[in-house]
């Protein structure tokens, strides 16, 4: 939310009105498409799944996507 009232000036209203799409959009052009908060790369579904593998959640069984 800090990013979203902060860098893109959205006010509240706007905000909860936007859909999750729409506020990544929003993101995307102001810091880039393809890239994350402050720059950083996005993470491919490899990268997650090899983090699923190394921390998995206590109880839950883990089915990589392929």
């Amino acid at each position: 939310m800090g990013l979203a009232f902060g860098q893109l000036c959205l006010t509240p209203d706007q905000f909860w009105r936007m859909s999750p799409r729409e506020l990544q959009a929003a993101f995307d052009g102001y810091y880039g498409a393809g890239l994350g908060v402050q720059g950083a790369p996005v993470m491919g579904r490899g990268d997650f799944d090899v983090l699923c593998a190394q921390f998995p959640d206590q109880g839950v069984e883990y089915a990589p996507h392929r």
